[in-house]
């Protein structure tokens, strides 16, 4: 049963009926996809709309990350599995600790290859599990709800502001309830699904290039790339170990070989390789540059005029 104040299932804008699919079904294949290829070609519009508000929550999660401050997803089914993969890519990619950003889904785990429906009607749960996370003030809750009503979502929006945390709200439905819960509301409104209701689809892609955006904005803020190259990136194995290289070589404008032998005399760590070709540093003095720093390779190289 609904919350009284919880529009009817009917009468939300991503359960509505699209006049541009009805007869999807009948459609030659190349036209059928034509037609849903039309309809995500909408989905970057819809996201644009919302920049202002997805930079708001990008340098607010920021300053939080300077205080000690996580980020964390919720959400169920489809929203869920998106916010937890988005987590789940911040270790390998920019080289921070799993705990950094977190992906919780309604019904755990088990829920990301089986659905679990029926977890996301629960508002305590939500609570629950945010609490379980050891969620503090410092950190940032981002409560994902393309139909914005999902009690699961909605229940640790309202755990997370009652410990005074900062809320966002990411939802495709505009004055939902996730969007009226949050300190920054993001609202991509994708219209009607190619399949009625299918929130996989529109709402789902809108959903990704979100968290993208939320996330990767964060690590540039926080000076995990340097310029557009991921030089916090672990040479774990062949291929990452080329592309440590590739990154040596583009930042300090050096050869291939240099690169490989700065990556080995910088103990793998692709911003000390950086510091010592460019400040003509060995590995220690590099790595007190950055240390004093804060890890950011920007700072230390801005520096070398001064």
């Amino acid at each position: 049963m609904r919350a009284p104040d919880q529009p009817a299932l009917a009468q939300l804008l991503t359960e509505a009926r699209n006049p541009a699919t009805e007869h999807l079904d009948e459609l030659p294949t190349l036209q059928m996809l034509e037609v849903m290829n039309d309809e995500d070609a909408k989905v970057a519009a819809a996201v644009r709309v919302e920049l202002p508000s997805i930079a708001l929550a990008v340098d607010d999660i920021a300053a939080r990350f300077g205080r000690g401050g996580r980020l964390f997803y919720m959400g169920a089914g489809t929203s869920g599995r998106l916010g937890v993969l988005d987590a789940s890519e911040c270790p390998p990619t920019f080289s921070v600790p799993a705990e950094l950003v977190q992906g919780i889904i309604a019904g755990g785990d088990r829920a990301l290859r089986l659905s679990s429906e029926h977890s996301e009607d629960s508002r305590e749960e939500g609570a629950s599990d945010l609490a379980a996370a050891g969620f503090t003030e410092d950190d940032t809750l981002v409560g994902i709800a393309a139909s914005g009503r999902t009690p699961y979502v909605l229940g640790a929006m309202d755990y997370a502001k009652e410990v005074g945390a900062l809320v966002i709200g990411l939802s495709c439905v505009p004055g939902s309830a996730v969007a009226q819960s949050a300190d920054i509301a993001i609202t991509p409104a994708t219209g009607p699904e190619v399949l009625t209701g299918s929130t996989r689809m529109k709402a789902g892609t809108a959903t990704k290039l979100v968290l993208n955006m939320l996330s990767t904005g964060v690590m540039v803020r926080t000076g995990a790339t340097y310029g557009n190259l991921m030089v916090n990136v672990k040479p774990s194995n062949a291929k990452l170990v080329d592309r440590a290289e590739r990154i040596i070589a583009a930042a300090t404008g050096c050869d291939p070989a240099k690169a490989a032998w700065l990556l080995t005399e910088s103990g793998d760590s692709v911003k000390t390789a950086i510091v010592m070709q460019k400040l003509a540093l060995g590995r220690e003095a590099a790595e007190a540059k950055l240390d004093e720093a804060g890890g950011v390779l920007a700072t230390v190289l801005s520096s070398k005029a001064h």
